[in-house]
């Protein structure tokens, strides 16, 4: 698995908006350079990575959801779950035929025969899946879903904060909301950094907003701790 790309400049001095802009971009640019070689069933890693990618970049956009424009974030955010998922099925069938082939091989000659036509029938949905993520990832889709994506960027760049707007909270309460935050939602988890990251209490002390110090950052952390 490829590893995750740094993100240069990153620091809890930033902007709550100027880091939603630098993450997204560089999870979309690690996105896009992955899709490169995704329909070649000959070397399984390359879907595997751009899944991940995918993966990535919907956290990464659920998390700074409040610093884009709603709409538009909806819709980059659905076809990025669309891609995640037809990725998601061509992944599926590569790991089925490997792990199949592997057993095969490990067989003797004549027991074979059973494992391979199963193997069979999983190229076959294999080639099925593959049909189905081409247009998904055609060069001119992946341009035009890193356009959207630096529209959102920009966007955020230019986002403010608005204190009546975010429910300040303590770390303490943090910890109370933990169930409902580790619920898979991801309205719930996305809301619960955003306390964290723009609170003005975290554990007793008096802080500013957007990351301003150790203490809001290592809250910021751990509520980030439940993303996929």
């Amino acid at each position: 698995m490829a590893k995750a790309r740094e993100i240069p400049g990153l620091s809890a001095d930033l902007a709550y908006g100027e880091v939603a802009a630098r993450v997204v971009e560089v999870r979309c640019r690690e996105l896009a350079d992955h899709s490169a070689g995704v329909l070649d069933t000959s070397d399984i890693e390359n879907v595997h990575d751009m899944r991940v990618a995918s993966r990535r970049l919907r956290a990464a956009l659920e998390v700074f959801m409040p610093c884009f424009p709603a709409k538009q974030a909806k819709s980059v955010l659905e076809e990025v779950k669309a891609l995640a998922d037809a990725l998601g099925e061509r992944r599926d069938a590569d790991v089925a035929i490997a792990t199949l082939d592997s057993f095969a091989a490990a067989m003797p000659h004549p027991d074979r025969r059973v494992i391979e036509s199963l193997a069979d029938e999983f190229r076959d949905e294999q080639l099925a899946a593959n049909a189905d993520l081409a247009a998904p990832v055609e060069a001119a889709r992946i341009d035009a879903l890193q356009r959207s994506v630096h529209d959102l960027a920009t966007a955020a760049q230019n986002f403010t904060y608005n204190p009546a707007s975010v429910v300040a909270c303590s770390f303490a309460e943090t910890n109370r909301d933990r169930r409902r935050t580790s619920s898979g939602k991801a309205a719930n988890r996305w809301l619960n950094v955003r306390w964290c990251w723009a609170a003005r209490t975290v554990v007793g002390t008096r802080t500013a907003t957007c990351l301003p110090s150790c203490v809001a950052l290592n809250a910021a952390r751990i509520a980030t701790s439940v993303l996929p």
